[in-house]
Parts: C-alpha cells; structure tokens; sequence
C-alpha cells in the first residue's frame, strides 16, 4: 500500500486532473491513498472571502468566481447528462455561504479553518466523481473525521494514538471495498467535531500521517518540480536536482523553509522508516528524488528564500539590558499566538525576529508586549538561507538588496533582505 499526495497544481485544471488519472492508470495493482490539495489557487480565494466577510464587505463576486472556476472545471471533465458533480459542487458553495454568514468574528483562527477547508472539500468531491468516472475502483474518506487534533486552530496539534487508531479501522475497512481511497489534505478535526488546519501547505503532512499509522511502503509527493533541486528553479536558473536526501538533511532544508516539502512531513516517515519520493506530476516516468535513512552528505550548495517575511524589534530605551527573563517574555507571546520564529537575533538592548507574514497574528503579539517594549516592524521581506555557502554566492544572492539582519555559522548563512526599487 502506498500513499500519493497531489497539490493544488497538478489538480488544477482538466488536463492536470486527467493527467493525475493516468499517473495512477500506471499502478494498477496498488492499494493507493490519494492526498488531494485544493485546486489551483482556492485556497488563496478562500482567504480572500473570508478577508472580505470579516471586513464587512461583498463576498457576493469572489464567491461567483470561485464558482465558476469549479465549474467550467467540471463542465470539461464530465459529460452533460451527468448532473451529479455539479449538484455537489452547488452543495458545498451553499455551505459555504453558510458558515460565512455565521461567523464567529472574535475568533479568527477557527473561523479561516471553517472557511479554508472547503477547498479540500470541493477538490475530493470533484476528484472522486471523476475517478469513478474513469473505472477507478475508489472511495472517500474525510481527513476531518480520521486526523484527531486539539483545537489550536490553523497549525492543529495531532493525537496521535488516537488517530492511528481510527486510521487503521477505517483504511481497512474501505479497502475491503476499493482500491483507491481518495481523502484531503491540510485537514483535521477535534474530538468535538470542529474542522481544524495542520497549517499551510500541510496537505505533506496529512501524506505522512496517513503512511505513518498505515505503515505504508511509501509516499510519493507529486509536483510541479523534477524533485528536490539546491533552489528554486524560477529564482535559481542553475538548480541541481538532487538524487537522494537523508532524512535529517531534508528536515534541516524544510526547518529553513525550502517549500517542495511541509516541514512536518519528515519526522513520522523517519520514525517509521517509511521512504518519501519526490517526483514530476509532468514526467512521472522519471525518478525525482527518494528521502530515505541513507549516510549522504551533500556538499553543493542549497539556496532557500522565503518571501512574505516580517522583521520585528523588541527594544528597550530605559538603559536597561534584553535579559532572560524578557526573552522568555517575548517566546511565551510567540507560542500563545503561534508564531514560528524563522531567524532572531540579539544585542544587549534589543530582540530582533524574523516570521512569516501574519498580519492578525503579529498584530496580537505586538499588542500584547508594547508595553514592555518599544516595537519597530518591517513587512515584505525575503529571508535567504544558504547551506555550503561560499562568499561569491552571497554576493551573488544580495546584490541590489537592503540587508537588515544577516548571520553566518560553519556552514549556514541567512540574510533578511528587501529588494531594491
């Protein structure tokens, strides 16, 4: 049995979504678990409509276009005397309209989980309908009813035993009936019911639970990249593309923010030793890159750049010093709200750091300690991370760019940049 997870580009359109059909025509003795993002650019939309509910302001246009996105998607996958995707697609938008007008604007976190997670909905819905269209031998599962989580919403916390269990019972059970399993990605959900995220991007990690309590043979993330390259192709023109990863190098490369991976996936596929294939959803006959248990050291350089980065400095103006105590001020601030700190460094007056942009988040936080700090804030940054630097890639990597923080060790140089205009 193995686990496959397709993101939201390579279901983006008719031709992606076929494309995804004859991907898995070409294991047609597996027992597979397909993980499915939303499609395209929904979850982006949705966050748009759930910007504008809370602002007070129309949904009603965004809402149609999300819409007709879907739609014209179904209208080119299905014949016209099947009316049934369409009717589940009219479903999920009413639902949708629902749980807008319903919202519980005082908490947000809960409330984009909500919203958010009809993009998965929507996506399995439509997915699962076409592949049965296609003779797949297939069913559904929801992640929300398997993947039990607490309520920290929007980055939600796994119980794991409790989501072993429940996995085991239900994959069995459906498969007994299908060969294909279909379920979402990013999702989880409390004991009371409510829908929670794993956090952005965490359709990987939904992959990786699903393979962990399943003990599946792999897991395969399919993409719009060869595999895992040293950078980002459309910032990196001479990116290499790496064979294979260890574990802990593929962990250290997600913990700084390279974005083919989520960086939660590694861990339960190393405990488990259960091997990750990154792999081209464009030439799936070619063989990508396996993470597995292996003694590889790589020595090339690898360049990860993180964009929509905020700077934030904690400083005090009463001639006092940033002692232990004040730092552990500022971190117990940061994991109320839960913000990941991607870089932070200090001097004997300030507490610089530096996360991913989140406005209502960062707002909270800087709320809750301006009065013990004075607060300077910086917003669209990029921070670059090189492992294996060397000094001509730094220069290469900064150049025409304002540095605001930047630090080096052994082997890892991280800048916090601003493009010039």
């Amino acid at each position: 049995m193995q686990v496959f997870k397709f993101g939201g580009a390579s279901i983006k359109d008719a031709e992606a979504v076929k494309n995804m059909s004859e991907i898995l025509k070409r294991f047609p003795d597996e027992k597979i678990i397909v993980v499915v993002s939303a499609m395209g650019k929904t979850t982006n939309a949705l966050e748009e409509i759930l910007h504008l509910e809370l602002k007070g302001l129309s949904t009603e246009t965004s809402i149609q276009n999300l819409f007709k996105y879907h739609a014209s998607l179904i209208f080119s996958l299905f014949d016209k005397n099947q009316s049934k995707p369409i009717q589940i697609l009219e479903n999920l938008f009413e639902d949708l309209k629902t749980k807008l007008s319903v919202l519980n604007k005082s908490r947000y976190d809960e409330s984009y989980d909500s919203i958010i997670s009809f993009g998965e909905l929507i996506s399995s819905n439509i997915l699962l309908e076409f592949l049965r269209k296609e003779a797949f031998s297939i069913s559904k599962i929801d992640a929300k009813d398997c993947i039990r989580t607490d309520e920290s919403f929007r980055d939600a916390l796994v119980n794991w035993e409790k989501t072993k269990e429940i996995i085991k019972k239900t994959i069995e059970h459906e498969f007994n009936q299908s060969q294909l399993i279909i379920t979402q990605g990013f999702l989880g959900g409390t004991q009371k019911g409510k829908i929670t995220t794993l956090g952005r991007e965490g359709s990987d990690f939904t992959a990786a639970i699903f393979a962990y309590c399943t003990n599946a043979q792999a897991v395969t993330i399919w993409k719009d990249v060869p595999g895992i390259l040293n950078g980002d192709p459309k910032k990196i023109k001479d990116a290499v593309l790496y064979q294979e990863l260890s574990y802990q190098e593929a962990a250290e490369m997600t913990y700084y923010g390279a974005s083919v991976i989520h960086p939660k996936t590694i861990k339960p596929l190393a405990i488990a030793g259960i091997p990750m294939h990154v792999r081209s959803f464009s030439f799936p006959e070619k063989g990508g890159t396996i993470i597995h248990d292996c003694k590889i050291v790589h020595q090339i350089p690898c360049i990860i750049i993180k964009e929509k980065q905020s700077l934030i400095t904690f400083k005090l103006t009463d001639f006092t010093f940033i002692t232990e105590a004040l730092i552990s001020k500022i971190f117990e601030a940061l994991n109320k709200h839960h913000i990941k700190i991607n870089m932070m460094q200090n001097t004997a007056i300030s507490f610089s750091i530096c996360v991913n942009d989140d406005l209502h988040r960062l707002d909270q936080l800087m709320t809750e300690l301006k009065d013990d700090f004075s607060i300077f804030y910086n917003k669209g940054l990029e921070l670059i991370t090189i492992k294996n630097f060397d000094e001509s890639l730094i220069s290469r990597m900064t150049i025409n760019k304002e540095i605001y923080l930047e630090q080096r060790t052994r082997k890892n140089y991280q800048v916090v940049v601003k493009n010039e205009v």
